[in-house]
């Protein structure tokens, strides 16, 4: 990657993966694009772009300016979000996706979008959840998901684009606030941890769903995209992992730093219903054979570093 142009920069992978990239890349070779504008770093501290995903046309039209060998397509609407909304997230996720996909055809360019462990259904595997199972979600954002990766099969298959990707757990970041997922619950414990010391969870307790915190996700999205592609036997959506927890298992690791926290339950039944049709922990070999996927941060590690770094954030 040399020239990067990032679709849904303003989201909460981007907007940290945007300002990441700008220092190991150059400010000036890391292109931020989203449908909206706002005042933060990834809009004034580099090059950004107002663009609608849906517009294929101006797609290819900016990245051809900006002369990229990269794209990183984010933009997209999340589990919960798109369930409420089915018809837009089809038309959003897949639509945007296509033109992404075209767009990196015609600039010859290197290409990632993110899958997810939404892409399985209640019948997967719940327990070591292989690379290559049955996938049957029972959500439209697990059908995106599904279909997009197998259009960035295609697109590799057929015209040699260079897709790449990872089927991303619940990932939790202390920069940006939840953003529309079932796993979402993960992050907002943190902050209300912080500025309540209570929080009410909307998933049950005994739910395991799989975790990673964003700087390892960061870091296993440039790790697998600088991979030489001739050593990967799979070309995109590897299962990446580093936790597997359920709410109470969330809650003890931040009784250990703030002992006067407390959680109570009132559940979504739509959420809830969400993430039991995904796995409780899936298999990450895959990705560590074929390109060195390795998390360094597990449960009590992640809490003790959001927990300071939101505390100097919100207090």
């Amino acid at each position: 990657m040399k020239r990067i142009m990032i679709t849904g920069a303003l989201g909460q992978i981007g907007s940290e993966l945007t300002l990441h990239l700008r220092d190991l890349y150059g400010t000036e070779n890391v292109l931020a694009t989203d449908i909206k504008s706002d005042e933060s770093k990834t809009t004034t501290d580099g090059p950004f772009q107002i663009l609608d995903v849906l517009d294929g046309k101006t797609m290819v039209e900016v990245g051809r300016k900006f002369r990229a060998d990269s794209i990183i397509h984010l933009a997209a609407l999340l589990s919960a979000t798109a369930e409420n909304n089915p018809v837009f997230a089809w038309n959003l996720n897949m639509g945007g996706l296509l033109n992404a996909l075209e767009t990196a055809k015609e600039l010859g360019a290197q290409f990632f979008a993110p899958s997810s462990i939404g892409a399985f259904g209640p019948s997967t595997p719940k327990e070591g959840t292989p690379q290559d199972t049955i996938q049957r979600p029972t959500t439209m954002y697990g059908v995106n998901k599904v279909a997009g990766e197998l259009l960035a099969d295609y697109y590799f298959h057929r015209y040699g684009v260079d897709t790449r990707g990872l089927r991303f757990p619940g990932l939790i970041s202390y920069q940006t606030p939840p953003g529309g997922g079932t796993t979402d619950y993960a992050v907002e414990i943190y902050y209300e941890a912080i500025k309540h010391r209570t929080y009410t969870s909307y998933i049950a307790k005994g739910t395991y769903l799989d975790m990673m915190y964003m700087p390892d996700a960061l870091e296993a999205m440039i790790l697998l995209m600088e991979t030489d592609g001739g050593k990967l036997k799979h070309r995109n959506a590897f299962n990446v992992t580093a936790m597997s927890v359920a709410p109470e298992d969330v809650a003890s690791a931040i009784q250990k730093e703030l002992p006067d926290f407390t959680i109570k339950y009132e559940v979504d039944p739509m959420r809830q219903q969400i993430a039991e049709s995904w796995p409780n922990q899936i298999d990450a070999t895959a990705a560590k054979e074929e390109w060195g996927f390795n998390p360094k941060f597990n449960l009590d590690e992640m809490t003790k570093d959001m927990i300071m770094k939101l505390s100097n954030k919100l207090l």
